[in-house]
């Protein structure tokens, strides 16, 4: 691939976006090769947890507007076509049964900012800036719209849509966007944060446990109930449960 790199080591899958000279922005072939890099991490038994990080100074500034501006040409199907394809890359990120956790080094701006926050977990350097930026530039924050409410509530991601305001690390925390902000050397923090996801926890129960996080939000209260007793009735029965709880009585250690 040639934006987009592919490793695994010790159970963990790095896809880093390297397209430093454009601050890693989004165009039709580097969204190809992160939903290619996605597909690999997911199919991939050996690898249990997902990175996603970026070259250079930045994470991501969003859609690249010179690609934008060609697009402007294209008819609205043409359009249309290219919107899902990112579309298809934020539910994979979101739906796919692996934890994601995102590594920003950088600015994470408009679909950067998206990218971050679709992640199961992001952590950030502090000088790090957030935005959705779009309203500036007369476009619209339409795709990391549907997953900024889910995660930041209506009030904060209105408040971020529509003002279209750069806000710190810390506040990105505080508004739910990002898990954490660096104490120190972020590659470490997050590689050791990964590690104990992979170590501690059963790859089996994460996949349940996110697919569930998913679907309940939309459900009534009572839909949602019974979809979590099935869910916890088919749990008991998995191998992983089996072992967890044999392993815990023994009190010998589990090895994921």
């Amino acid at each position: 691939m040639e934006f987009v790199n592919y490793k695994t080591h010790k159970r963990i899958g790095y896809i880093t976006l390297s397209r430093p000279e454009k601050r890693n922005a989004l165009n039709y072939k580097v969204v190809s090769e992160l939903k290619e890099a996605f597909t690999k991490a997911s199919e991939d038994d050996e690898v249990k947890v997902i990175i996603l990080k970026a070259e250079g100074d930045a994470f991501c500034a969003g859609a690249d507007l010179a690609y934008l501006q060609q697009l402007q040409e294209n008819s609205y199907y043409e359009n249309l076509a290219d919107s899902n394809h990112l579309k298809e890359l934020f539910y994979q990120i979101y739906t796919m049964p692996k934890v994601v956790i995102a590594s920003v080094q950088g600015h994470a701006i408009a679909g950067g900012s998206g990218l971050a926050a679709v992640c199961d977990y992001a952590f950030a350097v502090p000088e790090a800036k957030f935005g959705f930026t779009e309203v500036r530039i007369g476009f619209i924050p339409a795709i990391v719209m549907v997953f900024l409410l889910r995660k930041a509530g209506e009030q904060r991601a209105k408040d971020l849509l529509l003002s279209g305001r750069m806000i710190t690390a810390k506040q990105a925390k505080k508004y739910g966007i990002i898990t954490a902000v660096a104490e120190g050397n972020l590659v470490q923090e997050v590689e050791d944060f990964a590690r104990e996801l992979v170590q501690n926890n059963s790859a089996q129960s994460m996949a349940a446990t996110k697919q569930m996080i998913g679907h309940v939000q939309h459900m009534s209260l009572e839909d949602a109930l019974d979809y979590a007793a099935t869910q916890n009735a088919k749990a008991r029965s998995t191998e992983d449960c089996k072992k967890g709880i044999d392993h815990f009585l023994k009190k010998e250690p589990i090895q994921w």
